[in-house]
Order: C-alpha cells, then structure tokens, then sequence
C-alpha cells in the first residue's frame, strides 16, 4: 500500500509536468513540487525511486532553455538538511543548472546558505562539497565587497554565519589557500603544496572544463583567485586563519595576488604566533611537502622563501631538527641530484639563488638560537651537507662559470663558507674540538687554494673568526697537539706551494694562523709563541698586520685584551693559573734554541741566523719571561708596557734587582753551565755578533742586563768569545756601540778571559783612539767606541780587584786618562767630547781617578772647569761626571774645596730650562750627598762584585737639603723648577737614610707649595713628590697629608700655593692686558692698585689668582702616585671617615681640562675599587650634587656635569634616576643655551644621551618600554614646549626635532599613539624649518642666478618629499586610530590653513594624500571637510603648492561622497568661469585632472557631470589652462566618437558662453561647438544636428577673432553631413548667407579661410545661381589684390601687414571658389557662356599677373574640377560656338604655365586632359587649339612627368 501511495503521487507530480504547455507553467509546477520529488528518492521502494528518475530525467530534457528558472534556494536548503546521498546528487544537479539561470542579486542570496555547515558537508561527502565550493566561487566572482573597516566589513562574518558556525571559516579560509596553490595541470595528479586528492577536490574530481572559460560554466583561474583572496582580506575571515593563505597569495608570482597578500600579511603576521608548534607544522608541511605517492610537493621557491623568513623569526623552530635537516639537504641539492627524487627542486636561476640565500640565513638563525642540544644534533648533517654543496662546484678549484652564473656561485659559495662558521661556532664540541680538526683543516685548505675569488676568501677568514671563539676553553690534549701542528703547518705555506693532494696554494694562511695561536691557545704555549716568532719574520711581501698580530702575541697585556676573561666561567685567580700564566722558561727555551730549533743554542758564535728579524724579539720575550720569574714572589703588573716595566724595574729597583741577582746566582750553582741564564747569555750574544740594526740593539741590550745581574760562572761561557765585540764596539749604531762596550768591559774583566785576546782587542782600541786628532767621517764613531770599551774595561778592572789602580792597567789608565782631557780641551767634535766625558765618568765612579790623583798629575781645575762648561750646555753625561767626580772628594763643604766648587756648578744649572738636565743635576746631588748609598746608583756596579769605598759623608746631605728646601721658596720661576725637581730626586733616591727620614715633614710642606703653582711640571713633580713622602711617612703624616689634599680639592680655605712676595707670578703674560703689557706679578697688580686709587684692587686681583691656582692644583692630583695616597687613605685613613669627596670626584673626572680630568680618574681608579656598587651608594648625593652645580658660576662646573649626568644615567636602570629625570631635562635644556660654545656642547651631548636612553628602552620589550613610556609622558611635551621646540636657541630646537624623530622612529605604537596628532601638526609646521633660510630670497631672484624659480620650487619638492620628518610624519599616521583620528582633525587643519613656507603647505598636501591612501578606513568620515579645506589651498599663489593641494583633491575624492566630489567640481567650474585671473583656469584644470588620475573610479561614475566641462574646457586658447583638460579627456576617453554621448550636456555649456562679456570664454565656447562636429566623423545624426544648429549658427555671428576659422571649418563639414538641417530649405538658405557673409569678411587672415571654406561649400551644393552670387564676391577681391594689395590691410593689427602668402593663399581660394561655384548642369549655353567668360577674364588676369606657384595651382585644378563637371553635364549635347570660343581661351591659360615649377605644369596638363577627354573637347576649334598648344608645350618641355601628362592629353584628344 505504501509503495501504491508512493507511485501515485509520483505519477501525480508526473502528469502535471507533462501538462504544462508553457515554460511558465513548468517552472511553477517545479518551483513547487521538484524538491518533494526529488524526497522521494530516499523511498525504501526500489520502484518508487526508478519512478522519480524516470521523471528526473523528463524534466532534464523540457528545462534546457535558460529562460526557465529553478527552485535553487529550495533545493540548496534540502541538501543541507539532508544526508541522502541520492537526493543531495540530484539536489546538486538542479542547484548547478538553476544556478546562471538566477539574477545577480538572487545569486548573491543563496552566499550563506552555501557557506553554512561547508566544513561538515565535506566530512560527509568531499566530492559533493567540491560541487559547493565551485559554486561559491563563482558568487565570489560577481561579489563587490565593501571596503575594509567599513561597518559591512565587519559585520560581514555575521552575515555569513562564521560566527554561529565556527568549523566554516577556517575550512573555507584552508581552501582558498589551496586554490591559490593550485594550477590546472591535466599531465599532474599532484602539484607544489597540494595532495592528488585536493587537486581532485579543485578539479571537481577529474572535470576537465572546469578552469577553461572558453566553454560555458568554465572558470578563469586567475580571476577566481584573486576574488577569493578578496574575500579572504574582508572581515569575514580572522587574522589567524588569513596566515597560511596569505602566505600563499603573498608568494604568488601574479601581482594581482601578491598585492593582497601582502597587504593581509603585514596585519596578520602580529597576530599569529610563530611559536605555535600547530602553525609551525604547518609551515614545514606546506614547506616540504608531504611523501608518498599521492602527497603533496614541496611548495614553490617563492612560497619556501617567504616561510623561511617566517622561521627565521621563530626559536620553537629550531626544535624542529629533522625538518630543518631536510630544508637544508633538498635546498643544496645540486641539479644532478634533484633529478634522483621524485620532487622538484628549484636548483637554477635567481629564484634557486634567492631560496639558497634565504636557506644561509634561516641555518644562521638555527645557529645562533637553537639550545645546545637541538644544535649539536642538527649541526653534523647541515654542515656536512654545506661542504658537500660548496664541493660539489669544484673545491678547492671552483668549476668554470659564465660571468652571470659567477656572480651567483661566487655569493653563494661566500654564504655557505660563513654558514658553516657560525654553525660549527654554535656545536663546536661536536664538529670543531676532535682531534683530527677535520673541519677546521678543512677551512684552512679552503683558505689557501679555493680559486672562487677575493670575496669568497674573506668569507672563509670570516668562517675561521667564527670559530676562534670554540677554541677559547681549556683544550684536551689531543686537541691542542693537533692544533699546534696545524697552525706550524700553515705557518709553512707558501702561495704557490703544491699540497700533493690534488691543488696549489694561491694565498697565505700565515694571518689566520697566528690570530689561531693568540686566540685559542693559552699564553703558557710554547708552540704557540714559536708562531708568534714566525710571523715576525714574514716575507716584505706580506701584510704588515701579520707583524703586529706575531708582536701582540708575544706581549701578555694584549694577549689579555685579545682573550679578555669570561667572567662567571672561573675565577681570577684560576685564570691566571691557567690561560694567561706565562710559558716556562725551560720550554721556551727548547722551543726557541733547543737543538732541534732554527736557532740551536749550540750554534757557534758569529755564524749566520735564520729567521734574523725575529730573533732580537724572541731573546727580549725569553729575557722578561726569565726575570718574571725570578720575581715570581711579588707578580708583575700586566699593562701595556709590560716590558718596558719589566725593564725599568731590574735597572732601578733595588729589592728587585737584589731578588733577581739572588735567584740567577742560584741557577747557576744549581745547574752550572747548563743553566737558563747561561743558554739566554749564550744566543743573546749569538744575535748580536751575527744580526745588524734593531736585532742587534736588541740582543745587546739583553745580554748587557742579563750580564749584569748574572753570576761569574754564567758568563764565563762566553768571555772566549770576547773578540767577536771587536767590530760591535765599532758599530754605527750608537747604542750598539755603548752596549757592546760595556759588555767589552764586563767580559773583559772576567778571570776566564783570555789575556791575549784582551790585549790584542785593547791595542786595536788604543791604536785608533791615537788617530784622534786626524779622525774623520765614520772614524770619530770607532773612536768612540775604542774609548768607551777601554774606560768601561778599566772601570770593571778596578770593581772586581776592589782597587783604584792595578798595575797592569795603569798605563791604560794614563792613556785614557790623557786622551780624554786633550780632547776635552781640543776637540769640536760632540762624538769625541761625549766619549771624553764618559770616561771620566767611569774612571771617577770606579774610584779610579780622584781629586787627589788628578793633582799630583793634571789640573783639578782645569778638568773641573771643563766639565762644567760642558753642562751649563746641558750635557747629562758631564754632569753625572761632575756627580762622580764629586763622590770622590772628601767632604769638605768650605768656600774653595773643590766639592763646593762641584756643588755650586750643579746649583747654578738651574739656568738650563730643560727637565730632563735637572734630573740629571739632581741625580748627581744624591750621589755627592751619599755615595754609594744613593740608589742611583743602584745599576752602576753590573759585575759580580761590591762597590768600591768613597770618602765618608755626614754633612753633606743635611746642607744640600736645606739649600734645596730655601731654593723651593724663592720666586725665581726656572730656580723654583729646578729646586722642586731636585727635591724630588733627593726624596726618591736618599729618603731611605734615618737622617732624611726626620726632615719628610719639610719636603712634604715644600711639595704642597708647588700643588698651586702656575707650571704644570712643577705640579706633576709635587705631585710624584708628595706620593713618595707619604710612602716613605709614618701614619699622622699621610693623614695630614690626606686632609690637606682633600681640603685644597674641596674648595676649603687651606693655603696650599706657598708664599707670596713681589715677583710672585700670579697671571700669565698677557692674560690681563693693560695696553702697554700686562699684569703679571704681585708687584703688577700693587702698581696698578696704585695708579687707579683703589686698593681693593688688589684683593679682587689676588681672589682671582687663587681661583686660577685652585684650578691648576687639582690638575696635579693624582700624577704619579699621588691616587695612591688617597688609595691607601681610603682603606684605613682620613677617607675611611670622610666620604664626602665622592661626589665632588665624580663630577671632576668629567672636568673639560684634560689634566684634571685624568687626574681624577686615577684617582677614581685607586680610591674606588668597585665602582658600580660606591655610585649606587651614593648615587643620590652624587646626582643631587649634579644637578645643584649645573647651573653653577664656573663653566668648567657646568660642563662637567653634563658629561657626568650623561654617564651616570646611561649605567643605570630608568627606576633608579627616574625621579630626577623631569629636573635633569629641564636643567639639561637650559644649559643647551649657555653662553659657552663648550657648555651647549657638552649639554647637547647630554640630551642626546637621555634620548638614546629612551629610544633604547622603547625598542626594549614589556617592562623596559612601560618604563620608556613613562619618561615618554615626561620628556615629549617637553619637546614640544617653549623650552624645546620653540625654544629661541637654534640648538635647542635642532635637538628637540632630532629627539622627536628618534622617538617617533623608536617607539611603539601604544605608546606613541596619545601625542600623533599633536607631532602631526608641529612637524608640519617645522617642515619649513629644514631649509636654508636665504632660499625664499633666491627663489625671488631666481633669474640672477641663470634658474626659474619653478626649478627652484621643485628642488624644494624633492627636499620634502626625502625629508626625515616627513618620514616621521608618516610613521605617525601608522599609529592613527579610530579614536585619535578625531583628535588629529583640528592639529591637522591648523597645520594646512597656517602653515608658512614651501616645505610646510606641501606637506600638509603630502599629509592628506597618506591619510586618504593608506589609512582610507579610519579618515572616511572626514575626508568630506578636508576636501573642502584643501579647496581652499589650491587658490596659493606658489604653484607648487597650488599643485600639491590640487593633487590632494584628487586623493581626497576618492574616499569622499558623490555630493563634495560634485562640489568640488562645481568649485572648479566657478574658477574657470567666474573668475578673471588665468591662473584660475589652470587651477580647476590640476583638479579635475587630479580627479582623473586618483579617483579614476569615482570620476568615472560622475563623468556625465563632468566630462562636458573637460571637453569645453580643452578648448581653451591659454595654452596652460588647455593642458590639464586636454590630458584629463585624453586618459579618460576611449575615442573621438565618445563625445556623441554627452553632446547635447556639451553644446548646452556652450551656449551658455557663447554671448558671455569675455572674451576667450566666448571663443571657449565656439571652439567647443568646432570640436564637437569634427568629434563626429562627418556622420551626424538628426538629433545631433538639431542640437549642433542654434550653437554653430550663434558661434559664427558677429566680427571675426583670432581662431573664427576653425568655427567656420566645422561650419563647412556640418554643411557636408546629410541631415535634416541641411536640407531643410530655410536652413540652406541661412547657410548660404552665412558662408557668403563670412567670405566678405575683410580681415586678411581670416578671409583666406573663408573663400578656402567657400570652395568647399560650392562643391556641395547644385545651385545654377550660386555661380553669380559667388562671382560678386570673389571677383572684387581678385580685382583689388591684383591692382592693389594694401586693399586687403583692414582689420589688421598695427604693424601687421598680410605678407605674401596670405596675399597669395586668398587669391588662389577666391579663384578656387569662383571656377568651382560655375555649375554646367541645367543651365542655357548662354548663361554657361556668360558664367565661363566672367571667370574667363578674372583667371587670365590672374595668371599674367601674379606668378605665385600657390594661385597657379589653385587656378589649373579648379579648372580641372570644372572641365570634368562639364563633360557629365553636356556628355549628349553639341558644344555651341559661343562655348567653344570660350573654352579655347582657356586652353590658352593652360599653357600659360611654362614658366612655372614642374608639379604647376603637371596640373596644367592634367586640366588639359579633363578638357580633352569631354564632350566639349570634340569640338573643332577646342580639339585644334588643344593639339597646337600641347604639341608647342612637348616640344619645349624636358621634365619626364610632363611629357607623360601630355602625352595622356594628346591621347585622350585622339580617342574623341
């Protein structure tokens, strides 16, 4: 019963199908009963459902036509709410046929219902979704979108249901990127990104004619695309699930698409995290595809590109290992290998090189951001695969490229080079620090021999600096043995050296090698020395930086500032136990000179070295590492000049020296001579016999110390060798010569010397100082040397046997002794004299020669006058003689005693203004004054022995200080220097004796009396003094001593300058200038005092003496020592209880003098031992103290302490200074405008500093930018108030607009977002500020300087428009939001409306184009008013700026409504219109024109409001205004013809102005009425011609104007169009009155328009009486240009009379009209005679009278025309008589043209046989006076052309 029921109804439905006759009737009966049938096929009955098929398939053939609608709405419900697969098949069938069948609108409807439930509808069927998703991309297709932001935007996710279905959007939104991946291939199941089953689900499952538009429902691609990425970017879809699609659409290689999708990525990529381990999967998926037969490709190289960018941004990604391996393995992969997989891999060209570079980078970001573990596991397989790619170009060798692929190989080869750096860098205990080293050989090689170029060398130095860092740490010791071989080996390479292993080398790895041995391995390596050694000994050809790479390894200082420590990783103390402990002596030397090295020890003496350049440093290290050593108890200081330290310490230092001397002697009697000092004697010696120059200096001045500090038994190794000294005593160089002879005399002087090669050496040197007097040249050098090696030999003699004089030297003795005295009375010679002097010197300070020996044999006085001349030269070495002659008198201090003689001429050199003399002086004082006691002498004695005795002294010392103590307070300024100087050295070299020790009070009271003095030096050395007293002092002295500093430093009243008397200098010569000189001294100042009548005078003067000596003692604080007083009182002292010097020393360690400065620092430095931690304790007092003396009298103050400030705040968090930092910017602004240059200097430095603080903290993250957005509230209005930005000081305001941008630049958009509108406005003002200030004045006199001002105006422009500021300007808008747009309306508009200057008004112009552009969605509703106020701009008499805001306007439009685009226009037609000024017109023309190239889409929908207007416009006679329009129709219009639409809105603007009181608006107006017709085509329609008539007709009345012509033109081709006006009788008749009014017209360039226009005209019309009419206008004109010319003048301007052509070109139109106006047809012989013989007459006077090629033209084709109009008209009639006597007239007149140019003669011709082939041509008279004429012309004619014209006559004659 159920199936019965079931058929029935079916059957039912069936019948009325079948009954409807009519498409109407069916589509109701399937509106209303389809989708119920189509139920029915859910039907348990098998029947029942064959049924509804069956009828299913009736229907599909009646409803083919299209007309016939289906229930789509109907049916897409029922297949949504139902899961039969049947009905939802048959269901799809209906919607997709019913579909193109609806209107767009009821298509658009059926959007939702499509969208809702999608994503499950393809989890139940994926093939009918497929269907679905066809369907919405075809809606898409034809769906507008409203704009984005807009209300619809958003509420568009509403609408489609997103919202309550939330699976639809991230469905459709994966799809559409999908489809943006996919390519219709038929030859592909899989594509790039896409599975073979998603290709299906895009293909419709195999249906081929899905994406062919050609065939009907076929889709096009690319169209589809982009509007489903605009339905992507509305808001219909969220950010998060825009990402991957947008990333797809940004990748694509259409622009189309790519536009959108990057514009969609530049809001989306903030909003999806890159950490997200779901996203990340999907970028690595899409990225390399999924495998296996059916899964997708990896995506396209640009897509690859852009997700590595993305990665790259990402640290979760590095966890990634196994994909990130895989990138790098496909991306590397040669092209030989990509064939081997089953995927493609962009492997050639610019997108490969792209994904390559792109590859290098994202593996850089895995280095440098993967944790340790996801590295180390990564880095072995990338790495490998690298080498591999850069192997498999050819490696070392790179294979041979075009220049192209070059380029390419060469960047990439370079990227992967330093990829690898930085990977084995990151996972060096992986791939760097095995034993082999097989990568970093490898990059070694790499270096030497790969051939790619000089590029990509430096990639691999960079690669090898990356990796330095890996070998930091301790190093086991496999590693480090394989390291050391390795960097040997390089060492050895030579360019051009083969390996053996296949390739050469081609550069050195010598630098790299040696930066290897100083970065990775530690300072106690020997080998790594011996490499610092080598690169000494580079070849010239090599880098000088090798040189000094090889000297900074051998120097511990910059060892350390090369391997600086890594604080948190060991402690100092194990540092120094470990990298930084300097090489064992005993390796170095096995290293150096052991028998397997270059330099063996062994080697005899005098034999040549290799590597000599080398060999002076390497002894000198070897020397320093010994005596570092030996001291080894007190550790050396490691500074910059270590060894120089080093050096001074055992040559001065007598507990030093001691130690050092002990611990050698030791040695040696450990060891014997097998010891280290005996191997360093040995090769020291070996350098200086066998090397020259700076090696040998070098080698001697290390043997002599080591010498002098050895024991006997050391140096008897080498005391056999003593006559290889021979020819280094006679060296050039002078300090070769000095060493050597004291070596001479040290060796010599041994027990072990050989006696005979003694003697022989001293004979050699006696017999060349015999030759003194005959010496010279090079021979006063040998002198030299052979007197110093004996006097220091005698010397030495004398120390060892602890005598005066040994008898077998004392004739040596007498000989010096003689020599030198003669030479010192004789000689001229500074050589000889020094030599002279220097052996006194030695045989006095040995004891050899004393007052007594002198006298018994020479003249005491004679020697001492000598040497005393010698000093008041300043000849140091005769005062250290004076000094040591001195030790040796006894003590006898009376007038006369040659000892007070000695010490008068040591006082009296204070004459001698050089420091250096008097230390010399005072050195010789301490040694009278003590002997031997003085540690002066600390190095005198260098063998192995005691000083001998010297006269006692007791009183000598007490009297020398207290005459030094009384020359301290003399006022004499060179006496007071040398006192203080001498002082000095007595306290350094005599203070350790009790008695000096009860005398420190008073040296130290001497020294604070020169801390003030107005000489620097004499601080300096009060300074140095004071540091030793206060050593030297008992506790209550240093804290007196302390007090006083601190007192002095303070500013306290304490007295530390000294007395004062009359010559006490006070000012330097002339800093107080008097006119006549300049005050002085006290005595200066008491006389000026004197002479005004004002003693106070003299204490304003003497207050600001102090002041002057208060500065210029502070500058001595700290010098020499003096930091450490206070060092030592800050531990347990006066400081300890007194800290308020800290922040007055910190302020002073910023002081502008740079003495002051550095003083305080070192006294920072010795007072402060952690200085983060004492700042932050006193930081308040320090910053308090600050900020109270910035504002302080002084400048000096106020400079300090805004480079104090600036480095306080930069070391500190905001939170701890941000209480003070609204004062320190108001302060800091206010000394930016000081009265010194200095002071604003430094305060701008300041304020740059706090600005690069807050910019710092803006880029910074979370806490770090609320903290800069705090200062931010502070810091910006003050900016932007009086005291910034319009503050008076030009400084100031450069500052404050430098800041705001930095900021603007900086900050975040949240933080920056309150103050936009304000900036906006202030820096639209300050535009203007940027330029030069004269530039206004010379643009108003452009023309002086050869420019217009316009070029001027548009330099400016361009100065704008790459303006930071506007840059700025535009960051600001960035940041515009709803909400804050507001606030920027009014800013923005007081900017625009009062802005004064170029730069300025331009950039509000600039301001409104951005806003409308790229923030349209926000600015919509107030683009309305800025259109109206930017109206208000365009009106600016610069044109630039006129131009700008006309440009605005049109930016503006597009975003602006119907009515104020309509307004605007209205405004410009007022312009044009209603105002006087030309530049008006231009105006509305840069508008409208503006309107058409920026708002092409809105111009358009009004163009019918607008287009008129142009087309009038474009008419217009002033040039400038007619561009502008002209441009606008050209790039608007698509053709001539399109001015047919808007004809009648055209010819009514015109009419309005055609009778308008102006001029060139009238003219306006018939030139558009002239345009209009010639737009036509010749075809004008009814319509057009009734509308064109009542124009044209009033354009052409009245007088004629420049330009009526044209009007008339038309006029004549209106005439020419068949219509109805122009066959209207009444409007033949008017255009027949009008045409011959016009051709009466007497203006004479305008008449030759009319008759040309009238012959035009005459050919058109058929009337037989037009011919007389024609005649009486035409005839006069003839007559009167041919009798008289100037008949023609009237309504010529004054001054313009017609010149020939114009006189020409109208008779040749009036004789054109007057034959052409002669109509033969209808008209009697007797009224064609008369019309023929009128025209007759005026045509021969023509052409005998006027010669003119133009008129005979004109004549003989008129002519033509009428023979050819009267051969149609008589073809059947007879020629009467009358007619034919006329006609052989003419034929006269043809032939009257003989004399005229060839083409006039061809005419002639050619009318002769139109004559000739007429009916009328067979008349007799006309046939014979033809073949005459024509047979006379041939016979005289040469011209080719001719004859063949006459010869077609003659023919045409014939054939009649």
């Amino acid at each position: 019963m159920e199936e019965a029921k079931e058929l029935n109804l079916v059957g039912k439905v069936e019948l009325r199908i079948a009954l409807a006759d009519s498409d109407a009737k069916l589509e109701a009966i399937l509106n209303t009963y389809l989708p119920p049938l189509l139920l029915k096929l859910a039907s348990e009955h098998v029947e029942v459902r064959n049924k509804v098929i069956s009828v299913c398939q009736h229907v599909n053939t009646r409803i083919k036509a299209p007309s016939i609608s289906l229930p789509v709405a109907a049916l897409l419900k029922q297949y949504k709410g139902n899961v039969n697969p049947l009905i939802r098949h048959f269901d799809l069938l209906y919607i997709q046929q019913g579909l193109p069948r609806l209107s767009l609108s009821e298509r658009l409807e059926l959007l939702p219902p499509i969208i809702k439930g999608i994503h499950k509808n393809f989890e139940d069927s994926a093939r009918h979704t497929s269907s679905l998703f066809n369907m919405l991309l075809k809606l898409l297709t034809s769906m507008t979108f409203p704009p984005r932001g807009s209300a619809e935007d958003l509420a568009l996710r509403y609408t489609l249901g997103f919202v309550e279905m939330e699976g639809d959007a991230p469905f459709l939104a994966s799809w559409i990127g999908k489809l943006i991946l996919f390519t219709p291939n038929p030859t592909r199941k899989r594509l790039p990104g896409l599975t073979a089953e998603e290709c299906d689900f895009l293909q419709l499952y195999d249906k081929k004619d899905t994406w062919l538009p050609a065939i009907a429902g076929g889709m096009n691609i690319v169209d589809t695309k982009v509007a489903a990425v605009r339905f992507l970017a509305s808001g219909a879809f969220s950010d998060t699930e825009r990402f991957l699609p947008a990333l797809s659409a940004a990748s694509d290689p259409n622009s189309r698409l790519s536009d959108i999708g990057d514009d969609m990525m530049k809001r989306v990529v903030s909003a999806v995290s890159l950490e997200d381990d779901l996203v990340l999967t999907q970028l690595f998926r899409l990225y390399l595809g999924t495998r296996g037969t059916d899964g997708s490709l990896p995506a396209r190289a640009n897509l690859q590109v852009k997700i590595l960018a993305l990665l790259c941004k990402s640290q979760q990604a590095t966890s990634y290992t196994i994909e990130n391996t895989q990138i790098v393995q496909e991306g590397l992969m040669s092209s030989n290998q990509a064939d081997t997989v089953s995927f493609s891999v962009a492997n050639q060209g610019l997108e490969a090189s792209k994904l390559r570079t792109q590859i290098f980078a994202y593996i850089n970001w895995l280095a440098r951001v993967s944790d340790l573990a996801n590295i180390n596991l990564v880095a072995p397989k990338l790495v490998s695969q690298l080498r591999n790619y850069i192997e498999s170009q050819g490696w070392p060798t790179c294979q041979e490229q075009t220049s192209g692929q070059r380029n390419g190989v060469s960047s990439l080869r370079s990227l992967g080079y330093e990829t690898i750096g930085v990977l084995a860098r990151s996972s060096a205990e992986v791939l760097l620090l095995d034993e082999d080293l097989d990568l970093l050989r490898w990059l070694f090689d790499s270096l030497a021999a790969d051939s790619a170029g000089k590029d990509v060398s430096l990639s691999i130095e960079q690669a090898l600096s990356s990796v330095l860092g890996a070998f930091g740490g301790d190093l086991s010791p496999g590693v480090t043995e394989s390291l050391e071989r390795l960097l040997l080996h390089n060492m050895q390479r030579q360019p051009g050296d083969g390996e053996g292993v296949g390739f050469s080398i081609i550069r050195s790895t010598r630098f790299t090698a040696v930066r290897f041995a100083n970065r990775c391995l530690p300072f106690r390596n020997v080998k790594a020395r011996w490499i610092n050694v080598l690169a000494l000994s580079s070849a010239t050809n090599e880098r000088r930086k090798i040189m000094d790479e090889g000297k900074k390894g051998l120097d511990p200082y910059w060892y350390r500032m090369l391997n600086p420590i890594k604080y948190g990783l060991m402690g100092d103390e194990a540092l120094k136990q470990s990298r930084y402990r300097l090489p064992r002596l005993v390796d170095l030397l096995e290293q150096f000179f052991g028998e397997d090295s270059v330099w063996s020890g062994m080697r005899p003496p005098g034999s040549p070295l290799p590597l000599v350049d080398a060999y002076g440093t390497a002894v000198t290290f070897c020397c320093n590492v010994l005596y570092s050593e030996c001291l080894s108890h007190a550790p050396l200081a490691i500074n910059d000049e270590w060894d120089r330290h080093i050096s001074m310490l055992i040559k001065n230092d007598e507990t030093s020296r001691k130690t050092v001397r002990d611990r050698l002697h030791a040695m040696a009697k450990e060891h014997g001579t097998k010891s280290a000092p005996e191997t360093l004697l040995r090769v020291a010696f070996n350098g200086m016999v066998a090397t020259e120059n700076m090696n040998a200096a070098s080698c001697s001045a290390s043997l002599l110390q080591l010498c002098s500090l050895s024991a006997d038994v050391s140096v008897s190794g080498i005391v056999p060798s003593i006559s290889l000294l021979h020819d280094s005593v006679l060296s050039n160089d002078k300090t070769v010569r000095e060493a050597s002879s004291r070596l001479f005399g040290i060796l010599g002087s041994h027990s072990d010397c050989p006696q005979s090669k003694l003697q022989k050496n001293l004979k050699d040197f006696d017999d060349i100082c015999r030759g003194w007097r005959d010496a010279v040249g090079f021979t006063y050098l040998q002198i030299h040397g052979a007197m110093l090696a004996t006097a220091c030999y005698l010397s030495r003699r004398a120390f060892r046997a602890n005598t005066t004089i040994l008898p077998d030297t004392e004739i040596n003795v007498e000989r010096t002794l003689e020599m030198s005295l003669e030479i010192q009375k004789d000689s001229q010679d500074k050589t000889l004299l020094d030599a002279a002097t220097v052996c006194m010197t030695e045989l006095s300070i040995s004891g050899i020669i004393t007052p007594g020996f002198l006298a018994s044999k020479h003249s005491v006085t004679d020697l001492f006058e000598s040497l005393a001349k010698s000093a008041r030269k300043g000849n140091e070495n005769a005062i250290k003689a004076l000094g040591s002659f001195g030790m040796q008198s006894d003590e006898d201090l009376a007038e006369g005693t040659i000892l007070r003689k000695i010490l008068d001429a040591l006082f009296e050199l204070h004459e001698v203004r050089e420091p250096t003399v008097q230390f010399g002086v005072g050195e010789a004082l301490s040694c009278i004054a003590v002997g031997w006691e003085s540690k002066a002498l600390v190095a005198v004695v260098d063998v192995d022995t005691r000083p001998p005795a010297t006269p006692q002294r007791s009183i000598s010392l007490p009297w020398i200080l207290d005459r030094i103590l009384e020359d301290c307070k003399t006022t004499k300024p060179a006496l007071r220097q040398a006192s203080i100087i001498w002082l000095l050295c007595l306290v350094e070299f005599c203070s350790h004796l009790p008695t000096f020790q009860g005398r420190l009070r008073e040296c130290q009271i001497a020294f604070k009396g020169f801390l003030a003095d107005r000489e620097t030096l004499n601080q300096e050395t009060a300074s140095r003094g004071l540091s030793l007293v206060y050593e030297k002092g008992d506790r209550e002295l240093k804290d007196d001593l302390v007090r006083d500093l601190v007192s002095s430093f303070t500013g306290s009243t304490v007295d530390m300058s000294g007395s004062i008397s009359a010559e006490t200098q006070l000012f330097e010569p002339g800093a107080l200038p008097t006119g006549d000189g300049s005050i002085t001294t006290y005595r200066d100042i008491m006389s000026l005092a004197a002479e005004v009548g004002n003693p106070s005078l003299v204490y304003k003067f003497m207050s600001l003496a102090a002041n002057n000596a208060i500065w210029s003692s502070r500058a001595a604080f700290g010098r020499f020592g003096l930091s450490n007083i206070l060092s030592d009182s800050s531990v347990d002292g006066y400081l300890a209880r007194n800290q308020k010097l800290y922040p007055a020393l910190f302020r002073y360690r910023f002081d502008p003098n740079t003495n002051v400065r550095n003083s305080m620092n070192e006294i920072w430095t010795a007072l402060v031992s952690d200085p983060t931690a004492t700042i932050d304790q006193h930081f308040d007092a320090i910053m308090g103290d600050l900020l109270k003396s910035i504002l302080g009298k002084e400048w000096r103050q106020r400079q300090a302490c805004c480079a104090a400030i600036a480095d306080l705040v930069q070391s500190r968090p905001a939170a701890k200074y941000e209480k003070y930092i609204g004062e320190i910017w108001t302060l800091t602004f206010k000394v930016c405008d000081d009265i010194k240059e200095s002071v604003r200097t430094a305060a701008m430095g300041l304020a740059r500093v706090l600005v690069s603080i807050l910019t710092r903290g803006l880029e910074a993250g979370d806490s770090s930018t609320r903290s800069a957005g705090a200062m931010l509230k502070h810091v910006l209005p003050f900016l932007l108030s009086p005291s910034g930005l319009e503050s008076p000081a030009q400084d100031v305001q450069s500052f404050s607009l430098s800041a705001i941008l930095q900021i603007i630049k900086k900050s975040d958009k949240a933080v920056l977002r309150p103050f936009v509108p304000d900036l906006v406005g202030r820096l639209i003002l300050l535009l203007s500020s940027l330029e030069p200030e004269g530039i206004e004045y010379i643009r108003l006199r452009a023309e002086q300087y050869g420019v217009t001002g316009q070029q001027i105006d548009d330099a400016r422009l361009s100065g704008v428009r790459a303006s930071p500021m506007l840059e700025a300007i535009e960051r600001c808008l960035d940041f515009l939001d709803e909400v804050s747009i507001q606030d920027l309306r009014r800013p923005l508009e007081n900017a625009i409306s009062t802005g004064l200057g170029l730069p300025s008004r331009v950039g509000g112009s600039r301001v409104l184009v951005s806003l409308s552009t790229r923030h349209n969605f926000i600015f919509r509703p107030h683009a309305n008013h800025f259109l109206q106020l930017a109206r208000k701009q365009v009106l600016d008499r610069n044109e630039t700026i006129s131009a700008a805001y006309s440009a605005a306007c049109g930016y503006l439009a597009r975003i602006a409504s119907d009515g104020d685009i309509l307004k605007l226009v209205k405004h410009c037609q007022k312009l044009y219109f209603d105002s006087d000024d030309e530049r008006h017109r231009v105006v509305a023309g840069e508008i409208i024109l503006s309107l058409s190239k920026y708002a092409t889409d809105r111009f358009n929908a009004l163009a019918a409001e607008i287009l008129p207007f142009v087309f009038l416009a474009k008419q217009d006679s002033y040039e400038r205004a007619r561009i502008p329009f002209r441009d606008t129709w050209n790039e608007t219009v698509g053709g001539s013809r399109t001015v047919l639409l808007y004809m009648p809105e055209i010819i009514q603007l015109a009419m309005q102005y055609l009778q308008s009181p102006r001029w060139s608006l009238k003219h306006t107006a018939a030139f558009t009425i002239a345009e209009a017709i010639n737009s036509t085509g010749g075809e004008i329609s009814d319509v057009i011609a009734q509308v064109i008539w009542p124009a044209l007709d009033k354009a052409l009345d009245g007088k004629t104007w420049e330009g009526k012509e044209k009007v008339l033109q038309a006029f004549v081709k209106f005439v020419r169009g068949d219509n109805t006006v122009t066959q209207n009788e009444t409007s033949k008749a008017r255009i027949q009155k009008i045409i011959l009014r016009e051709s009466k017209r007497k203006n004479a360039a305008y008449c030759k328009h009319a008759l040309s226009c009238l012959a035009e005209y005459v050919e058109l019309r058929d009337s037989i009486h037009l011919a007389t009419e024609v005649c009486e206008v035409t005839a006069p004109i003839i007559e009167q240009l041919l009798a008289e010319p100037e008949a023609m003048d009237h309504d010529m301007k004054s001054g313009d009379l017609p010149s020939k052509t114009i006189k020409d070109d109208t008779l040749a139109n009036a004789q054109a009209a007057l034959l052409r106006s002669i109509n033969p047809y209808g008209q009697t012989n007797q009224d064609l005679s008369a019309h023929l013989s009128r025209a007759l007459a005026l045509t021969t006077k023509t052409l005998s009278e006027n010669g003119s090629r133009n008129v005979h033209n004109a004549i003989y084709e008129a002519e033509k025309s009428l023979f050819q109009k009267m051969e149609k008209a008589s073809r059947a009639q007879d020629v009467s008589e009358a007619i034919a006597a006329v006609l052989v007239d003419f034929v006269k007149t043809l032939f009257k043209s003989r004399d005229q140019v060839e083409q006039t003669r061809i005419k002639a011709a050619e009318a002769a046989a139109a004559l000739a082939s007429s009916s009328n041509g067979r008349s007799e008279p006309v046939r014979t006076a033809l073949i005459d004429w024509i047979s006379s012309a041939k016979a005289d004619e040469r011209s080719v052309p001719v004859q063949q014209s006459l010869d077609r006559a003659r023919r045409a004659i014939a054939d009649v």
